[in-house]
């Protein structure tokens, strides 16, 4: 079978203290973060097996790491993710990431602000 396999995670919330005005890093926000990572899980597709792909769990950890080490912006932390995930899990041959504040303090009614990334493994 030739074709293209992608995990999935959608609209991972959670709470972190990212942000340029000191009250972001004080009192915090909500981030929701979606992911599309490209690995090959053949292995899963034939065998019942978790070793033939990559632990949703696992991953959500990763993030949940960086997450906790504050930033001012989120093209830092985006950045910090993505290269977690490719140092961690060598099966991963690309990410798209979304991650995204709720509520920004900004002036304007707006339900989120935030970032995409679509990186490859070099």
């Amino acid at each position: 079978m030739n074709s293209q396999h992608y995990i999935i995670l959608e609209n991972l919330h959670i709470f972190a203290r990212h942000g340029v005005a000191p009250q972001e890093t004080t009192v915090g926000n909500d981030f929701i973060i979606s992911l599309r990572i490209g690995t090959d899980f053949t292995k899963a597709l034939e065998q019942d097996d978790l070793d033939g792909t990559i632990s949703y769990a696992d991953l959500t950890e990763s993030i949940k790491k960086e997450m906790a080490i504050p930033s001012k912006l989120l093209e830092h932390v985006g950045g910090r993710i993505v290269r977690r995930l490719f140092d961690e899990y060598p099966s991963i041959q690309s990410v798209e990431l979304k991650l995204c504040k709720r509520n920004p303090p900004m002036g304007a009614d707006i339900d989120t602000a935030g970032i995409e990334l679509h990186c490859q493994r070099s």
